[in-house]
């Protein structure tokens, strides 16, 4: 017998595509922590960074229920990865460059891309799996 696909409608997706952008920031802070840590001799950061990663996989893996996991992680290692950039310019003094803001430009459209096709395919399967409605009733002439 087959496990039951981990979207079982669209609904249950949009929970999961929540939990995920959740997640991200979770990433984001855990990125940007460990660099205020001084290689860990910084403890309010370091219990930042420990926390941050912790709740972090918390919150992946309940996007992960219902997000596809090569989906999910994906898209959550880039939001993180553009959050980290965009904050870390912010924060950090970091440079930021043309080519940088084009790679930011193709991940979140790698990201939107997965979106729409998770949705569509939970969608489909919705589809499949609702019963037929029963035919209306024809007047007889």
């Amino acid at each position: 017998m087959s496990s039951p696909s981990p979207q079982d409608t669209p609904q249950n997706a949009n929970v999961g595509w929540a939990w995920l952008l959740f997640s991200s920031l979770f990433e984001i802070t855990f990125a940007l922590s460990t660099e205020a840590t001084d290689g860990f001799t910084k403890l309010g950061p370091s219990l930042l960074t420990v926390a941050a990663a912790s709740c972090g996989i918390f919150t992946l893996s309940m996007a992960l229920k219902t997000v596809d996991v090569g989906v999910g992680y994906t898209v959550w290692a880039g939001i993180g990865a553009v959050g980290t950039v965009v904050f870390g310019t912010l924060i950090y003094d970091e440079r930021m460059t043309v080519w940088k803001v084009l790679a930011f430009v193709l991940i979140i459209g790698g990201a939107l891309g997965l979106r729409i096709s998770d949705n569509i395919a939970a969608k489909k399967q919705a589809a499949v799996e609702a019963p037929s409605a029963p035919a209306a009733a024809q007047p007889v002439a």
